[in-house]
C-alpha cells in the first residue's frame, strides 16, 4: 500500500531540488504532449528552451528575454511577500491593468507637452493605481472578514472591463479612425519606456524588477516587518501572542503587491506594448503566481524563475511559428510547471512509504 508519512522537520533538500525535479517532469510530460500532437518532442523542447538563447532567433529573442521576465519578476516579488504571510492576492492581474491604465491617463493629458516629469508622474500614479485597486479587498478583508482571493480574483474582469471602457472611451486615440486603443506612447518620447542600454531589452521597468528583489531581500531578511511577514505566515499564533498587527499586515502585503503589480502595468503600457487596447493584458499576474511558487517566494529565486518563465513565452511563440504548436498547448505547458512544482512539493513536509501502516 502506498501511503504519505508527514517528515518530522520539513526537508531541507527536497527544498531546494523541488523546483528542479518540477521542470524537468514539465519536460517529460510537456513531451508527451507535443508527441500526443504530431511533434517530435525532442525538437519542440530544444525550441523552447534552447533556440531562444543558442539558435537561429538569439539575437532578436535575447533582449526580449529580460522584456518578458521584467513585469513577471516585478509582480512575483510583490505576490510573494504576502503569500509569506498567508495573504493571497490572485488578482494581481487586475492591478496590472489599472496601473497601466492610470500611467498611460497621466502621459495622455499631458500629451503632446514634451517634460521631463511626466515619466516619474506616470510611475508614481501606475503604483498608486494598482495599490488603490489591490486595497479593495485588503479593505474588504480587514473590515469584514471577506476572502480576498474571491475578491481580489473577480476584480480581475472589472478591471479588464475597465480597461475595454476605457479603449473605447475616455483614452481612444482621436486620429484613430475609430479604431480602439490610445496614442502609441512610443511615439511620445515624454513618456516612452525606452532601453537603458540599445540592444539589451533592459528598460526601466527590468531595472524596477532588480531593485524589488534587492529590497525585498533586504526586508525578508533584515527588517522587522520581513520578520513578521515571515512569523505569521509560519505560525500565525505565535505572530498574535507576539504583538503582530494582523491588519496593518494585510493592508501592507496587499498594499506593496498591488503597487509593484500596477508598476509592472505602467512599465509595460509605456515601452513594449505602448498603448491601452482591449487586448493589452497578456496574463502577467497570472503567470506571476508561478513564478513566485517556483522561486520558492525567496527574492532571489523569483528572479530565475522570472527569467525561466520568460523563456517559455519566447521558446513558445518560437515554437508556434516555426512548429505550427498551437498557443493553447505552450499555455498548458506552462501550467503543467506549476501542477508539477505543487505536487513535487508534498515530497518537502511528506516521504512516501509502501506497505502496511503499523498499529501504535
Amino acid at each position: 500500500m502506498l501511503r504519505l508519512e508527514r517528515r518530522p522537520s520539513p526537508s531541507k533538500v527536497w527544498s531546494y531540488i523541488t523546483p528542479l525535479v518540477a521542470v524537468v517532469a514539465t519536460m517529460i510530460a510537456g513531451g508527451l504532449l507535443f508527441y500526443v500532437l504530431g511533434k517530435n518532442p525532442i525538437e519542440a523542447i530544444r525550441t523552447i528552451f534552447w533556440d531562444p538563447l543558442f539558435g537561429e532567433f538569439a539575437s532578436y529573442s535575447r533582449p526580449q528575454l529580460l522584456v518578458k521576465a521584467g513585469p513577471l519578476i516585478l509582480i512575483a516579488t510583490g505576490l510573494a511577500l504576502g503569500f509569506k504571510a498567508g495573504i493571497w492576492n490572485i488578482g494581481a492581474e487586475g492591478q496590472y491593468i489599472v496601473g497601466a491604465i492610470c500611467g498611460a491617463a497621466v502621459a495622455l493629458a499631458f500629451y503632446p507637452m514634451e517634460a521631463w516629469f511626466i515619466f516619474p508622474l506616470m510611475i508614481i500614479c501606475g503604483a498608486l493605481g494598482g495599490m488603490a485597486w489591490a486595497m479593495i479587498p485588503a479593505f474588504l478583508k480587514v473590515r469584514f472578514g471577506t476572502n480576498e482571493i474571491l475578491v481580489s480574483l473577480m476584480l480581475v474582469y472589472v478591471a479588464e472591463q475597465l480597461l475595454a471602457a476605457m479603449s473605447l472611451g475616455l483614452l481612444k486615440n482621436p486620429e484613430g479612425f475609430g479604431f480602439p486603443g490610445s496614442r502609441n506612447l512610443q511615439h511620445y518620447p515624454s513618456a516612452f519606456n525606452a532601453e537603458v542600454f540599445a540592444g539589451t531589452g533592459m528598460h526601466w521597468g527590468v531595472v524596477a524588477a532588480l531593485i524589488a528583489v534587492i529590497m525585498a531581500y533586504i526586508m525578508l531578511g533584515r527588517h522587522v516587518l520581513g520578520f513578521q511577514i515571515r512569523l505569521t505566515g509560519e505560525a500565525p499564533r505565535a505572530a498574535g501572542f507576539a504583538g503582530v498587527n494582523t491588519a496593518r499586515l494585510v493592508m501592507i502585503c496587499l498594499g506593496l503587491s498591488g503597487a509593484l503589480a500596477g508598476l509592472a502595468g505602467m512599465f509595460e503600457v509605456a515601452g513594449p506594448a505602448g498603448q491601452v487596447s482591449i487586448d493589452f493584458n497578456v496574463g502577467y499576474g497570472f503567470t506571476a503566481i508561478i513564478v513566485a511558487f517556483l522561486g520558492r517566494l525567496n527574492p532571489l529565486g523569483i528572479l530565475l524563475a522570472g527569467l525561466l518563465m520568460a523563456l517559455t513565452y519566447i521558446g513558445g511563440e518560437l515554437a508556434q511559428l516555426t512548429l505550427g504548436l498551437p498557443s493553447a498547448a505552450i499555455q498548458v505547458f506552462q501550467g503543467m510547471l506549476l501542477f508539477f512544482l505543487l505536487a513535487v512539493d508534498m515530497l518537502t513536509n511528506f516521504r512516501i512509504r509502501f506497505g502496511k501502516k503499523e498499529a501504535v
